[in-house]
C-alpha cells in the first residue's frame, strides 16, 4: 500500500494530507485498480505537459512525460484516441494528433482519424521535438532520442545543393542533409536511399538517410 501512496503523492497530484484517504480508498483493490485509481486524468497530464513545454521546452516536457509513464504504466503500443491511457494531445497543421511512449525508448505520433503521413508532417512534429528524431516504421511515426554519432564527417559536394549542405559519415552508410529550404533538402536526398530520420535544429531542417541494415 505504501508504494502506491508514494506514487501518488509524486505524480498523482495528491498531497500528504490525503494519506487517509488513499489508505481508504486503496485498500482492496487489485493493483491495476489501484494505479488507476492514482493515475491524474489527462486533462491534468496535458495541462501539466504544456507549462514543462513552455517554461522548461520540449525535452523537458517529453520527459516528465516518460517519467509518468515508466512510473504508472503508461506504455501504450497501440494508441488511438479511444484513449485507455492518457496521452498528450497535439494540435499539427489543424489536425488532432496524440503522442504516447511505445516504450521507454520509442514514442509514437498518432492521428485522431486516418491521415496521410508526409515529409512537412514529420518535419512539423521534428520541430516540436527538435532532440527527437522521426522516422516511418511500418506506417507508424515514430519518435526516437537523436543517437547518430557525428564524428569523422565529409561533406558532399552537389550542384543541385545550392543551399543544403551535406556530410557524409561511416564511409557513406550515413548521410545527413541540412538546410533553410525543405524543399531543396527532399529533392537533393532523393539521390540517397535508405531509412529517413527527420530532425530539425536551429531553423534548419535536417534529414538523416541511413543505409538500410547499418544501423
Amino acid at each position: 500500500m505504501s508504494d502506491y501512496i508514494a506514487l501518488a503523492l509524486k505524480y498523482g497530484g495528491f498531497t500528504s494530507l490525503d494519506t487517509v484517504y488513499l489508505t481508504q480508498k486503496l485498500d482492496g483493490l487489485s493493483d491495476q485498480q489501484k494505479v488507476d485509481f492514482i493515475t491524474p486524468p489527462p486533462s491534468v497530464i496535458n495541462a501539466y505537459f504544456a507549462e514543462i513545454y513552455q517554461k522548461q521546452g520540449p525535452t523537458e516536457a517529453l520527459n516528465y512525460y516518460l517519467e509518468l509513464c515508466q512510473a504508472l504504466d503508461l506504455f501504450e503500443e497501440n494508441p488511438s484516441f479511444v484513449e485507455k491511457k492518457p496521452f498528450i494531445r497535439l494540435n499539427l497543421s489543424g489536425k488532432s494528433y496524440g503522442v504516447t511512449f511505445r516504450s521507454a525508448d520509442k514514442a509514437q505520433v498518432f492521428p485522431e482519424k486516418d491521415d496521410e503521413i508526409t515529409e512537412a508532417l514529420c518535419f512539423e512534429i521534428a520541430q516540436l521535438f527538435p532532440d527527437f528524431l522521426v522516422s516511418v516504421e511500418n506506417g507508424f511515426i515514430i519518435l526516437t532520442k537523436n543517437d547518430f554519432i557525428e564524428e569523422d564527417g565529409q561533406e558532399i559536394s552537389l550542384e543541385t545543393a545550392l543551399l543544403t549542405t551535406v556530410t557524409s559519415y561511416r564511409n557513406g552508410k550515413l548521410i545527413k542533409l541540412e538546410s533553410l529550404n525543405q524543399d531543396e533538402l527532399l529533392e537533393v536526398a532523393t539521390e540517397f536511399k535508405g531509412n529517413q530520420f527527420f530532425g530539425f535544429k536551429q531553423r534548419q531542417a535536417i534529414l538523416y538517410v541511413l543505409e538500410i541494415g547499418k544501423e
